[in-house]
C-alpha cells in the first residue's frame, strides 16, 4: 500500500490518461484503463519491452531524454514531472534532505506579529511545527492540529471543517506523494501513511491514484464554529533557511464577510489586555 517507487507511479499516471487526452485513435474494446503500455511507449519513442522494463522495476538508471519524454506522453504537471525525476534519482538535489524540526525564533517572532493573519509552518510530511495565534483559533475545533493529513481523515472535525472536503484530501495525499518523492525511506512519512490507512478508507482510495502536488495559491472555504463561514486565500512559501519547511499565510478579500468573520475571530481570540484603557475594553463588551 505504501509503495512509492517509480513503476506504480508510471502505472498510475498511465491509467489515469485517456487515448483521447493523449490524442490517440483507437477502435474496440479496451481492457485497461487509460493508456496502454504500447502506446506511452509509442508517444515517448521508446521500445515497448524498454517502457515495460521501467514499470516493473527492472530499467534501473533511465536517462534523462527519456523521462522527458515519458513527462511529455503522460501529461504530467510540472510537480509531477519533478516527482517522477526524483524516483529515477535523476533530479538535482535527489540526495534526502533531513526533515527539520527546529523553527527558526526570527521567523516565529514574525509570525507572531501578523495579527490579521492566519500562519503556520509545516514541513513535508505535513506536520505543523508553528502557528500563530489566528491560525491556533482557525484550527481550534480540532482534537489535536499536530499535522494536515491526520487533521483531515482522522479527526472528527475534518469533515465538517473544510467546505470541500474531498478536495482538501486529495490535496493532502497528493502533498504527501510529494514528500516521499524526496525520501522514500522516510521512516515518519512512511508510518503516518500506514496510520492514515488503516484509519480511513478514503485515504486508501486516493492513495492508490499516485497523484502529486505541492501547495501553491488558491483559496480555500472553512465551516468554522465560532465565526461560520470563511473564504480565505493562502499562499505557501518556502523557507530557505530550513529545506523542507514551508510557511502558509491565508488572507481574506478585504472588505467581505469572510474577512469580517477574520476580525472577528481575531477579537474572540485575542481579547483586548488588561493594560487597554476603559473605553477601548468597552468596545470589545469588556
Amino acid at each position: 500500500m505504501t509503495s512509492t517507487g517509480r513503476g506504480p507511479f508510471l502505472s498510475a499516471r498511465r491509467a489515469a490518461i485517456s487515448p483521447e487526452a493523449a490524442n490517440i485513435r483507437w477502435s474496440g474494446v479496451r481492457r485497461v484503463p487509460g493508456l496502454r503500455r504500447e502506446e506511452v511507449a509509442m508517444l515517448a519513442g521508446v521500445s515497448v519491452d524498454y517502457y515495460a522494463r521501467l514499470e516493473q522495476g527492472r530499467e534501473l538508471h533511465p536517462s534523462a531524454s527519456v523521462l522527458d519524454a515519458l513527462c511529455r506522453a503522460l501529461n504530467l504537471n510540472h510537480d509531477a514531472r519533478e516527482h517522477l525525476f526524483r524516483l529515477a534519482g535523476v533530479a538535482p538535489g535527489t540526495v534526502p534532505v533531513a526533515v527539520r524540526e527546529h523553527v527558526d525564533p526570527s521567523l516565529l517572532a514574525l509570525m507572531d506579529s501578523w495579527s490579521e493573519t492566519p500562519a503556520f509552518l509545516f514541513n513535508h510530511r505535513l506536520d505543523i511545527l508553528a502557528r500563530n495565534p489566528l491560525a491556533a483559533a482557525l484550527y481550534r475545533g480540532f482534537t489535536n492540529a499536530d499535522n494536515l493529513a491526520r487533521m483531515t481523515f482522522l479527526d472528527p472535525a475534518g469533515p465538517s471543517f473544510f467546505a470541500d472536503w474531498h478536495r482538501a484530501a486529495e490535496a493532502c495525499v497528493a502533498n504527501l506523494r510529494l514528500a516521499l518523492g524526496y525520501d522514500a525511506n522516510d521512516h515518519a512519512a512512511l508510518a503516518l501513511v500506514e496510520e492514515l490507512s488503516a484509519g480511513s478508507v478514503h485515504f486508501d482510495a486516493l492513495w492508490a491514484s499516485h497523484n502529486v502536488r505541492g501547495k501553491t495559491h488558491e483559496a480555500k472555504t472553512f465551516l468554522h464554529p465560532e465565526v461560520g463561514s470563511l473564504t480565505l486565500e493562502f499562499t505557501s512559501f518556502d523557507v530557505r533557511s530550513a529545506p523542507g519547511q514551508q510557511l502558509i499565510v491565508y488572507r481574506a478579500e478585504p472588505f467581505s464577510p469572510s474577512d469580517t468573520a477574520l476580525r472577528l475571530l481575531g477579537t474572540i481570540s485575542c481579547p483586548v489586555e488588561d493594560t487597554a484603557d476603559a473605553d477601548t475594553g468597552a468596545a470589545f463588551g469588556r
